[in-house]
């Protein structure tokens, strides 16, 4: 092996190693937030409306609230109505810093039962083939990194939209989406 991919090798090691130790982090926080959010508290007129009404069933695959990381550079990341965006650079297939987040979500699903399936988009900027490509990468840049931390290989689905032109503008374009489904 030369020097050179015994590097690379090194350093995407480090990588995944850091993302999987912030996803733990959070993990960690969300467990101990949870925890002492079920504390007895006294209680206001509009939490006793809140607990005569019938507990819901536990989704921990539902994304309720909308998470947005943005990197000076074009690579972000976007969780909205259930679906986790990763928006990358031009001619990037590298993920974001602050992936761990967006990534935890979908571990969270697929534990619950759920399959992710991962589709990429390219913009429509440059050679159609070569974007295309791209696009393929990124999406297997994603599966790898999900099965890397963990999710068996079976819980992801790597499926190629009809259209990988995305919509919207360039840098809305150069996705990969993440949806769970049943």
């Amino acid at each position: 092996m030369s020097d050179d991919d015994s590097q690379q090798n090194f350093i995407l090691g480090f990588l995944l190693a850091l993302i999987a130790l912030v996803i733990f982090f959070v993990v960690g926080i969300a467990v101990w937030h949870k925890g002492h959010a079920a504390a007895p508290a006294t209680a206001k007129p509009a939490v006793a409306a809140v607990a005569a009404a019938p507990a819901p069933t536990a989704t921990v695959a539902e994304v309720t609230e909308t998470v947005t990381v943005v990197i000076p550079d074009g690579a972000s990341i976007r969780v909205a109505n259930g679906v986790v965006n990763f928006y990358f650079a031009t001619g990037s297939a590298d993920l974001a810093p602050g992936a761990a987040e967006a990534l935890a979500a979908v571990i969270k699903g697929v534990e619950s039962g759920r399959k992710a399936v991962v589709s990429g988009f390219h913009d429509t900027t440059g050679d159609a083939t070569t974007n295309e490509q791209l696009a393929k990468k990124r999406a297997d840049t994603v599966r790898d990194v999900l099965v890397g931390l963990g999710v068996p290989a079976s819980k992801v689905d790597l499926q190629k939209p009809a259209v990988t032109a995305g919509s919207g503008n360039n840098a809305e374009a150069r996705r990969v989406e993440v949806k769970l489904v049943d």
